[in-house]
């Protein structure tokens, strides 16, 4: 790798930088809960094994005048012990340092890692191919635990009896949201890890990109989505897919219901785990024959007008949904490569039952995340990028008019989520992985959702102190025979005293 090799930042990633605070850092965070205490030497040793498998993460960020690049470097990364809040700000512009981190902490591996840089897509490359290096080092194959019995299904094999709609392979090509990931690439299919291709640039900026690459994807994910009897997989919707109505136009901002609270003492991320059966929420979701990423959302709705008592003169509720390009522009770049859509509901205007909120949610979703809905978005976005005026306006100019227009989109926002996915690992690794995490920072309530081997995980992140939302989400579910586990990280001095007082 070249040491002075540069590349400007994508579309999204330049938006991440002009958005960042102290609040909301614009870090994410993917883990791996193994089933015993990880060995930090181990680790320290299949991350340099992985690192340079990715060019991509060896990147730093550099400030220009007119735009931020990243630029090649050699510096290594190192292994720390966690010790830091979830989601703790990595970019700094006065230090020149790589924009991800790897810790541990017991028997949990957690990469986190600046959104400028990198993706859920990245992020989950990475990791798996992390956690694989460390799972053979621990476990080399003379020390490896025996075969199941006869009639004994695998975890990979018991995931894909519970979960058929939610499949990520280490290897495919896919990304940040909406349950994003049919399976299906072999093991040996390598992704393109490198630091210069831009899926924005190449897609969206050519005046006639390549048809048949597009169609060819189209086609092959409606053959998923005929395939699965419940509808297309969560988060995969081809341009065929023809919406049941037109989706319903926005609300004003001003009549969208934003959920306030008390800040955190120190600007942390407030979080809350709550693990469950994959199968048993899957299966609320296709009674309803919807996605579950709308159904989680509806949940999500709910639990906010629950908690919130009465939404007066706002009773809209909007969420913001990334959307995984990759899955109508075929691309195996690690570099961001999503777009963001919204759904609502206003309360009180109709049927308000979760049914109804759930299949109300999933028409506007497949009326918006289109490829030609998409496609016309982001030519809107980069035409407005490149136009003369904004080339050669400085960067910090440029940072102030994209912060107040992230701000001006906030303003119409309720919550967000996102969902990975379900994780497919190699079995020799997966028997070792209890459960994945994924938790992003957030400027406003949020969940991130992700299953590994049956096991569904969602993290709910807030800047606030308040969880009532997320008590209801828990009252919700069990209410509908979901078994639900909450764990949730102390942020307060009284919730660490009180934690310290029980180790003792």
């Amino acid at each position: 790798m070249s040491r002075r090799r540069w590349v400007r930042l994508d579309n999204a990633s330049n938006m991440f930088l002009a958005a960042r605070s102290e609040v909301d850092p614009k870090v994410f965070r993917l883990g791996a809960e193994m089933d015993h205490e990880v060995d930090p030497q181990l680790l320290q040793e299949a991350l340099e094994e992985t690192y340079e498998k990715f060019p991509l993460y060896h990147a730093v960020l550099r400030r220009g005048v007119f735009w931020y690049y990243l630029q090649d470097s050699e510096l290594r990364p190192t292994v720390t012990e966690e010790i830091t809040a979830p989601c703790a700000p990595i970019y700094q512009a006065d230090r020149r340092s790589l924009l991800f981190r790897v810790m541990h902490h017991r028997r949990r591996i957690s990469l986190e890692v600046f959104h400028a840089l990198s993706d859920g897509t990245g992020a989950l490359w990475f990791l798996t191919d992390l956690v694989t290096a460390y799972t053979q080092l621990r476990f080399p194959p003379e020390r490896a635990d025996p075969p199941a019995a006869d009639g004994a299904a695998s975890d990979e094999q018991a995931a894909s009896l519970i979960d058929p709609t939610l499949e990520v392979s280490p290897r495919d090509p896919v990304a940040m949201t909406g349950g994003e990931m049919p399976g299906g690439e072999t093991a040996s299919a390598k992704p393109g890890h490198d630091l210069t291709t831009d899926s924005f640039v190449h897609y969206f900026r050519r005046r006639r990109r390549r048809r048949a690459d597009v169609w060819e994807a189209r086609a092959a994910f409606s053959q998923e989505a005929e395939a699965e009897p419940t509808g297309v997989p969560d988060g995969v919707l081809s341009a065929t897919d023809a919406p049941e109505h037109r989706a319903a136009p926005s609300s004003p901002a001003r009549s969208v219901h934003r959920v306030r609270g008390t800040r955190t003492p120190d600007s942390r991320t407030r979080v809350v785990e709550l693990t469950m059966p994959a199968k048993q929420v899957l299966d609320l979701a296709r009674a309803e024959r919807v996605a579950l990423t709308m159904y989680l959302t509806a949940v999500f709705f709910e639990s906010v007008r629950r908690s919130a008592g009465d939404l007066g003169r706002a009773p809209t509720l909007a969420a913001s949904v990334p959307v995984n390009l990759r899955q109508f522009f075929p691309s195996t770049s690690a570099r961001n490569f999503f777009a963001t859509t919204r759904v609502e509901h206003t309360f009180g205007r109709g049927d308000d039952t979760l049914g109804a909120i759930s299949r109300g949610l999933e028409r506007a979703f497949r009326a918006r995340a289109t490829a030609e809905a998409l496609e016309g978005k982001l030519r809107r976005f980069l035409r407005f990028e490149r136009m003369p005026a904004l080339r050669v306006m400085p960067r910090p100019l440029k940072d102030v008019i994209l912060d107040q227009v992230n701000r001006a989109s906030n303003r119409g926002l309720t919550l967000a989520v996102s969902n990975l996915g379900r994780v497919v690992l190699p079995e020799e690794v997966a028997v070792h992985v209890d459960r994945m995490i994924f938790q992003v920072s957030a400027v406003r309530p949020q969940f991130c959702a992700i299953s590994h081997s049956g096991v569904l995980t969602v993290s709910f992140t807030s800047p606030f102190l308040e969880t009532d939302h997320v008590r209801e989400f828990a009252r919700l579910l069990t209410a509908s025979g979901v078994d639900v586990t909450v764990v949730a990280a102390r942020v307060t001095e009284q919730e660490l005293a009180d934690a310290g007082e029980g180790t003792r």
